[in-house]
């Protein structure tokens, strides 16, 4: 509904929602190290070696690269930015700027107050955990309302980007499309089939299972525009050659290692995330033969038709 109700105020709430989830993931930080004494010192507990090898740090790098993502919603919505030649890379800046200070704020506050093994039991409560001496039961009601609002916001803000993007791709006639007999522009129909689709994976799967595929795919997708980029278009760009092969090769070492680890331990998930991708590719294909089919017979017909006429 917040999607369909135009860009001012789909503008309007996301300024909104950035400030407060902003400026109460980093007060809440603040406090928890406060209640630290300001140590910037991590709290080593068990012997962190076993619980974490290196494969398994990797992949928690995939996982990671999930929070930073959030910078191509402003590439995707590039027609919406006002001098976006300028603009969209400050605004990139920006965003990636402020999810580093963020993000280690709640870092050094989480691993200077807790040991490994208590921020692993937390889940997704170890910041209120953190800041329990201070704020009791409190910190558990403030971090659940600041993830709702994390939470709306980021699907909001991606529901917007990828549906426009999706209808971009649709008029470029790169990816199929169909009205369904739904009244609106091409815009609304992906509109809703992206809640639809988003909905179903959160009826299905677990946000562990959702993060992970979602960085699955996102890696592969990276590899496939920068390794396109690096053989297609790096003349017409100037783009730096070692600067796209050498993010080709991290992508592999993280996809890697989250390959490895998720076959060990969820081998189900690779198989989803194999066919995802390959009934994806194997349709693209071949909406794409099928669709230079038709326009070439479409065009091989204009000229018998022109000449019928005369």
């Amino acid at each position: 509904m917040v999607n369909i109700s135009g860009n001012k105020v789909i503008g309007s709430l996301s300024q909104l929602t950035a400030f407060l989830k902003i400026g109460g993931i980093i007060l809440f930080a603040v406090i928890t190290l406060g209640a630290a004494g300001f140590s910037f010192q991590p709290d080593i507990g068990a012997d962190s070696s076993e619980m974490l090898p290196g494969s398994g740090f990797l992949a928690g790098v995939a996982i990671a690269i999930l929070s930073y993502k959030g910078f191509t919603t402003i590439t995707n919505s590039g027609d919406e930015v006002k001098n976006p030649q300028k603009n969209v890379g400050r605004a990139i800046i920006a965003s990636l700027a402020i999810c580093v200070v963020v993000y280690m704020l709640v870092a050094f506050a989480v691993a200077s107050s807790l040991p490994l093994e208590r921020i692993v039991e937390a889940k997704n409560f170890a910041l209120a955990e953190a800041a329990k001496p201070v704020l009791g039961q409190y910190g558990v009601w403030f971090t659940v309302a600041i993830a709702i609002i994390a939470t709306a916001s980021g699907i909001i803000a991606s529901v917007f980007a990828v549906s426009r993007m999706l209808a971009m791709l649709s008029e470029m006639e790169i990816i199929p499309h169909r009205h369904f007999g739904m009244p609106g522009s091409v815009q609304k129909h992906t509109l809703v089939y992206t809640v639809v689709l988003a909905a179903t994976l959160a009826a299905f799967f677990d946000l562990t299972r959702i993060a992970s595929l979602g960085a699955i795919f996102y890696l592969f997708i990276d590899i496939a525009i920068h390794w396109g980029v690096f053989r297609n278009l790096k003349e017409d760009i100037n783009a730096n050659g070692a600067i796209v092969l050498t993010a080709v090769a991290l992508d592999i070492i993280v996809l890697g290692a989250i390959l490895i680890l998720k076959g060990t331990s969820d081998p189900m998930l690779l198989l989803i995330a194999g066919l995802g991708l390959l009934l994806t590719f194997l349709g693209e294909r071949l909406f794409l033969k099928y669709h230079r089919t038709m326009e070439k017979n479409s065009n091989s017909r204009k000229p018998q038709n022109m000449n019928h006429k005369m």
